[in-house]
């Protein structure tokens, strides 16, 4: 099997910790010029937008000089260039390290906060600003956390080791633990394991649970439970034994108790506007261990958070 080969290092810096848009052209196709190819490719910036990029210089090859509108068409050419990105409202959380050493950080994420950028969610991101803040333009995530959930993720600092990490999350060799509150209901028998086969469809806000062979497993917990203003309230311990998106979301809402704070589950919310930071989703991860695949230290962190529905349910509804 013919190994693939890398693509070039990028000619353009990050800007605000954001990695350049590396466009690489496909073997065949109808294009005569670079540009004819872009302007499709980016259509939904619009031709002119495109034109202006050209005219700016702002596309440039591998060497880092401007690619003219007019170049010939090159099949696997490299092109990179930087998005226009909207403001985005700060998320006025901090972002806490736990840990840091030459091979990894793993910080504590507050919620509302992307992992990685997303979407609309790119500078407003835990990996963007590690970036800026420390001066580490090669920092990666190892795994993500929901922007909604609170707790616990690691980054790698080296490029070349980033494997080894992400190999602990895809091969199920790390302990997670998380926390959450939601109603208590004195009629289900926990502890339980649930196992469900779990559908997450590209542009579709919430998964699913389906028939079939289950694909998502989750260790349910009671801690501790309380009268609330809104009815009794549980405090709950769920270990996730797979990691498929919303998978904790969607097995307590099967349970008949969601997550406090879930616009999600079990109906979808109207979408809040942007920079509306009450009643974040009651969702933490709390415990984060693992064996370190390049030192071979044994590794157990613990998120210092706090669920505000717990322990300070009124402010966290809003009410004070």
């Amino acid at each position: 099997m013919r190994r693939r080969t890398p693509p070039p290092p990028s000619p353009l810096p990050q800007r605000d910790g954001i990695d350049p848009v590396r466009v690489r052209l496909p073997p065949t196709g109808p294009w005569s010029t670079v540009r004819e190819h872009l302007a499709e490719r980016l259509s939904g910036a619009g031709a002119d937008v495109v034109d202006g990029m050209f005219d700016a210089g702002l596309f440039v090859g591998a060497d880092g000089r401007a690619v003219p509108p007019d170049a010939p068409y090159e099949p696997g050419l490299f092109v990179w260039f930087h998005r226009d990105r909207p403001a985005e409202v700060p998320v006025p959380f901090p972002l806490e390290i736990v840990y840091r050493d030459e091979h990894i950080i793993v910080v504590d994420k507050p919620h509302f906060l992307a992992t990685t950028p997303r979407g609309g969610h790119v500078t407003e991101t835990a990996l963007a600003r590690l970036r800026r803040e420390l001066g580490i333009p090669a920092l990666g995530a190892a795994h993500r956390l929901d922007r909604l959930t609170a707790g616990l993720v690691l980054f790698t600092v080296r490029p070349e080791e980033r494997g080894a990490y992400q190999g602990l999350f895809r091969d199920r060799r790390v302990h997670k633990e998380y926390e959450a509150v939601a109603p208590y209901a004195p009629a289900l028998a926990l502890p339980r394991t649930v196992r469900s086969r779990i559908l997450k469809v590209r542009g579709v806000l919430a998964a699913q649970e389906i028939e079939g062979e289950p694909n998502a497993v989750s260790r349910v917990e009671l801690i501790a439970h309380r009268p609330g203003p809104d009815g009794e309230l549980g405090r709950y311990r769920l270990v996730p034994g797979t990691g498929q998106t919303h998978q904790l979301r969607v097995h307590m809402t099967s349970l008949g108790v969601p997550i406090l704070g879930d616009p999600l589950y079990p109906e979808v919310a109207a979408a809040v506007p942007a920079g509306d930071f009450r009643r974040p989703l009651q969702l933490l991860a709390r415990e984060l261990g693992f064996t370190d695949p390049v030192t071979g230290r044994e590794h157990r962190f613990r998120s210092a958070r706090s669920l505000g529905a717990w322990t300070a349910y009124e402010d966290w509804a809003g009410r004070q």
